[in-house]
């Protein structure tokens, strides 16, 4: 047996001779048309749904056309941001504020989209706006002690200074505040507060081997105030003459301290 013998009858056992010499598939003709059919078919669908998808239920948008760069609003006040945004095709949207330390009340602060970038006609633009700093009435503070005037500046927001100095008041009551009591001023903002160090201290003279007129003179010129002169025995020249005397002489005294003196006085 030969081996080409053999492959010519299998290249024959797939294929038809029809008789006139023309060789056919082994499907019949009416398999392959309806094939053909389905092929086709499946392929108009699928150009139909695309169609379809692209053109009715997703359109494509619209070409953007001309752009527009984002003017710089930063600064410029409510109605002129609108003028600038108008000449070039765009628009002013929603306005926000909030309070702001050192920009004026009006002033732009920040814009949505950003100074520089690329819009299409229409766009709008949203800018926050400043309300100005946040102002406040100095509280009334005057006469009360150090710290709790310093508690009660500090929680309205306050930075608070202070200083001291003498005064008729009792030492650590505030006796004077600098912004005035109840004026405006806007936040932050410094406070100085000046506190008493109580009256100028005297120190008590030494009036020993004064007469008494003399001693009661110097004593009511300094504010100290004699509230008693008694008299003790006293020969020769003591008599009339300050022998004794209450507080001592240097102690540091308050104006209006009390002062007792003793004068020497002939026995009767």
């Amino acid at each position: 047996m030969k081996l080409g013998g053999s492959l010519e009858r299998r290249r024959r056992g797939r294929r038809k001779d029809d008789g006139d010499g023309a060789l056919s598939w082994p499907f019949p003709a009416p398999t392959r048309r309806l094939a053909a059919w389905t092929v086709g078919l499946a392929f108009v669908g699928w150009l139909v749904g695309y169609l379809v998808a692209t053109q009715v239920v997703f359109p494509a948008p619209p070409p953007p056309g001309d752009l527009y760069e984002v003017p710089d609003l930063s600064g410029e006040d409510v109605e002129v941001a609108r003028e600038r945004l108008a000449g070039v095709n765009l628009e002013l949207g929603a306005v926000d504020s909030i309070a702001h330390p050192t920009v004026a009340l009006n002033s732009i602060l920040g814009q949505s989209p950003l100074p520089g970038q690329s819009a299409v006609p229409g766009t709008s633009v949203r800018v926050t706006v400043s309300l100005g700093p946040q102002t406040r009435s100095v509280p009334d503070v005057l006469g009360l002690g150090a710290e709790q005037a310093l508690v009660v500046l500090q929680a309205s927001g306050f930075v608070v200074v202070t200083d001291s100095a003498e005064s008729e008041e009792p030492r650590g009551r505030v006796i004077d505040i600098t912004p005035d009591v109840d004026q405006a001023v806007a936040l932050p903002a410094e406070v100085e507060v000046l506190i008493s160090t109580g009256p100028p201290s005297i120190p008590m003279p030494l009036v020993l081997g004064l007469e008494e007129g003399a001693a009661t003179a110097l004593l009511d010129s300094l504010g100290l105030v004699v509230v008693e002169v008694r008299e003790v025995f006293r020969f020769g020249r003591d008599q009339g003459i300050v022998v004794e005397q209450e507080p001592a002489a240097d102690t540091e005294l308050e104006q209006g301290a009390e002062v007792r003196l003793a004068v020497g006085r002939e026995g009767g």
